[in-house]
């Protein structure tokens, strides 16, 4: 195991934790990743048949030769990190508070092929807005949890962590910290949970923000999931009184539907193994997650980075890979019955930034009938997927808009 808790596990209580790998861990890592055994080249000059063998094995020279874990892990390690035991799960999280009187209590929710690795960048503007161009009456405490089967939060030995019981982690989560008035913010598998604290509405909760908003009419969701196979072509069956913003949006969830092979085999993630096995194949399967985030990651490893870097990257797969949760992270697919681009009926408070690079871009009039209560919608001109890693300047940005009123 490649942490260290620093107090008995088996309680309710909120022990500290502390990274700490073994370097023969890391030896390991890099010797398997020399001993890589590489497929042809692709038959495309393009990424249409995934990620194209220069880019994996540039980023992986990189990674065997010159990429040093120490460096996230004493980033991590300066942070306040703690574990509880939720339902009979370690949960690990990180809890800053800031210095500020009145900060607010923010818990952000990642996902996949995410952790909390992704909002490293937005932790200090969030906790010390002065320090970042805002007023002190924008600060946050944060609350960053690794999911279960994530990071370093204990694995599901049985099914039933789906994220409806996440979201009621959460709220434990927050009570025990002793936080009575609270938001919460995500996208990705944190989108769908944090639609589901706001459907579960705590008194405590205050309001939500998304950044992967639920906004479809549950019918047409079900229509375009119908096209995942692509044998027949239900963008032809859409009603005909729909916006411009709103077919467009149906297009691109059409697409993604369309090549979401990853999340439909996720489903089954025991068949996985190599995703345990090898760190290239860990690493290759984790950036071939939307045609977007795989251009933006190919064009930082041939030297144009554009927000993500390739250091940034590998710090993520490296998590995973020392941590060995690529299949006990897949297992959430199989245990999510429900739709992440369907409204869901939360009638709280919702914040929702739409990002251009995103899976889709929420049509404004959808999230006001998906969101009755929405106090906050803005589209950016920049950003994808991993908003909060990409534009983490931006993303704190929306962060102070979409919580102001709420103060």
């Amino acid at each position: 195991m490649a942490v260290k808790t620093m107090t008995r596990p088996g309680t309710t209580e909120i022990r500290p934790f502390k990274v700490e790998v073994p370097e023969a861990e890391i030896k390991a890592m890099r010797a398997r990743i020399a001993a890589t055994r590489w497929p042809e080249k692709e038959t495309v000059p393009d990424q249409s048949q995934g990620v194209q063998l220069a880019t994996i094995q540039t980023l992986a020279r990189y990674w065997e030769k010159e990429y040093d874990w120490r460096k996230v892990e004493a980033r991590l390690n300066a942070l306040p990190q703690f574990m509880t035991e939720i339902d009979g799960l370690d949960i690990h999280f990180i809890h800053v508070r800031s210095k500020h009187e009145g900060a607010l209590p923010l818990l952000i929710t990642h996902g996949w092929p995410g952790s909390v690795i992704e909002q490293l960048k937005i932790i200090d503007p969030l906790i010390n807005p002065t320090e970042h161009g805002a007023s002190a009456s924008d600060a946050f405490h944060l609350v960053i949890p690794s999911m279960p089967g994530y990071g370093f939060s204990g694995k599901p030995s049985m099914p039933g962590w789906d994220p409806q019981h996440i979201a009621t982690a959460w709220i434990e989560l927050m009570k025990r910290l002793g936080y009575t008035r609270y938001v919460a913010q995500g996208g990705d598998w944190g989108a769908l949970i944090s639609d589901l604290m706001g459907l579960q509405a705590p008194p405590e909760l205050i309001g939500i923000h998304t950044n992967m908003p639920g906004v479809f009419p549950p019918d047409i969701d079900a229509l375009l999931q119908s096209g995942i196979t692509g044998a027949n072509s239900p963008l032809d069956s859409l009603p005909s009184n729909l916006s411009d913003d709103e077919r467009r949006a149906c297009e691109q969830a059409d697409f993604f539907w369309k090549h979401s092979g990853y999340a439909i085999e996720m489903g089954r993630a025991q068949t996985l193994t190599g995703l345990a096995d090898s760190p290239v194949a860990l690493a290759t399967y984790m950036l071939d997650h939307d045609v977007a985030s795989l251009k933006l990651i190919s064009e930082s490893v041939a030297g144009q980075p554009r927000g993500i870097t390739p250091e940034d990257v590998l710090e993520n797969i490296s998590l995973y890979w020392l941590t060995n949760t690529g299949v006990s992270s897949a297992r959430l697919y199989a245990e999510n019955q429900l739709s992440f681009f369907a409204a869901k009926g939360v009638s709280i408070p919702v914040a929702v930034s739409v990002f251009p690079d995103e899976l889709y871009q929420a049509p404004k009039s959808w999230a006001e009938q998906a969101y009755p209560n929405l106090i906050h919608y803005n589209r950016l001109d920049r950003g994808g997927h991993f908003a909060a890693w990409e534009q983490p300047q931006l993303f704190s940005e929306e962060m102070r808009a979409a919580f102001r009123s709420l103060r």
